[in-house]
């Protein structure tokens, strides 16, 4: 049972760790991130990583991701990978030469976020993008990790990422990561961590996998699942990968609220909201009947409700109704592990929230409905 430190309210969907509940994060935003960024450092400080991305008015702009961090002497960018040492930015990681994740082959079908409409899984795009007129059973995912990230989500289900991050390894080379997307690979996903931080790599892994695969003559899709946080010309880049391909890009739509957004994952949704609308308006009419483009939002009770996913879901419909959306059931982990399961009747009712404005809609991860 969790309290709010500000209206002194008590519910099992306020989390203790957070310390405010939905309604003050709303209603008085500026007294609620006063808490809720003491809950952010806390969680980053263990990992040696910057509470917030540094804005040093004498620092460099790094100019990776959408965090935009301008880093002084001594200091590091958000996502860890960046110091600036003597006046000048070391990239650690998410070189061409140096990707600091893990991979590994993950069978199809198998459980990603666009499964119900995914080549791999369903055989949709058969055959110029699927092997199968149903699911690619024999094949591969080439499932890619970053170990690096450009949000800080108290509720990360991936939080391991940050091992990574401060080790800076395992590493591994462009060219020898795309090697790995062999005959008995269908598609490529990077994900993370977050892919947003270390774009130069993925997209030489793309552009390298996908000329062998054409020489080849065999299908490779190249997929993302990113909270959207790419630099423009980057998020662009992988757009065109994806729609050659066959591919999807997954964009987690985490918040509507832009102060919920700062209190749960630690920086504005505004930058998500303007790279999807951006890649839905350039991209997804020119392959609607296999969706290059997605959007998934994590029902993490007390906090995302149906007014967020409704707020969302109408954002979407404003773009084109057609975008595929997923709600997902949270599990309890990290830091938000007091709180409990999505329950049946608040999916169900973000579910017939999000389908007054949209065409498609998924709740996913059923199991975990309480």
């Amino acid at each position: 049972m969790g309290r709010c430190h500000i209206c002194g309210g008590h519910s099992p969907t306020i989390s203790s760790t957070l310390g405010v509940c939905l309604r003050c994060i709303r209603g008085k935003p500026e007294e609620a991130l006063k808490i809720t960024d003491a809950a952010h450092s806390k969680s980053r400080r263990a990992f040696g990583l910057p509470a917030k991305p540094p804005k040093d008015p004498r620092g460099i702009l790094c100019g990776a991701c959408s965090n935009k961090c301008k880093i002084g002497i001594g200091g590091r960018g958000f996502c860890g990978l960046i110091p600036n040492t003597g006046g000048r930015l070391v990239r650690t990681g998410g070189t061409a030469d140096k990707g600091i994740l893990r991979w590994y082959y993950d069978p199809l079908p198998t459980n990603c976020v666009a499964w119900w409409f995914c080549p791999g899984c369903t055989g949709a795009g058969y055959p110029k993008y699927a092997h199968n007129r149903n699911a690619e059973t024999g094949y591969a995912n080439l499932a890619v990790f970053y170990g690096a990230c450009s949000f800080d989500c108290l509720f990360c289900q991936n939080w391991h990422y940050r091992d990574l991050t401060a080790s800076l390894n395992p590493s591994m080379s462009a060219e020898s990561l795309a090697a790995k997307a062999d005959g008995h690979v269908a598609c490529v996903c990077f994900f993370g961590g977050d892919p947003s931080v270390q774009m130069p790599h993925a997209l030489r892994v793309s552009e390298i996998a996908l000329d062998k695969a054409r020489e080849e003559g065999r299908i490779l899709r190249v997929c993302w699942e990113t909270n959207g946080y790419w630099a423009t010309e980057a998020a662009m880049k992988a757009a065109e990968f994806s729609l050659a391909s066959g591919g999807n890009i997954k964009i987690d739509l985490k918040t509507w609220d832009e102060n919920l957004s700062m209190a749960l994952c630690g920086v504005s949704n505004k930058p998500t909201l303007e790279s999807f609308r951006m890649i839905a308006e350039e991209y997804f009419g020119k392959r609607p009947e296999l969706p290059v483009l997605s959007a998934s939002t994590l029902l993490v009770p007390g906090y995302v409700d149906v007014e967020e996913v409704s707020s969302l879901a109408g954002f979407i419909a404003e773009i084109d109704s057609r975008i595929p959306y997923t709600l997902l059931a949270f599990h309890p982990h990290h830091l938000l592990s007091d709180l409990p399961t999505t329950s049946r009747k608040v999916a169900y009712q973000c579910y017939i929230a999000a389908k007054k404005h949209l065409d498609k809609v998924r709740i996913g991860n059923v199991h975990l409905l309480s």
